[in-house]
């Protein structure tokens, strides 16, 4: 059973299938992740 599921490689993983699906796709993936980093640095108490 399990009880809890740790959400960053089960992004990672599904990322990768569509990069290698969609190469072209990698470009929307790295901006929205840089966004995403961006945004929890520059507003760490939104996301804690």
């Amino acid at each position: 059973m399990i009880s809890q599921l740790a959400i960053t490689p089960l992004i990672a993983l599904i990322a990768g299938i569509i990069i290698l699906i969609m190469p072209r796709f990698l470009n929307y993936i790295v901006a929205f992740y840089l966004i995403l980093i961006g945004l929890v640095g520059l507003f760490p108490q939104l996301f804690s």
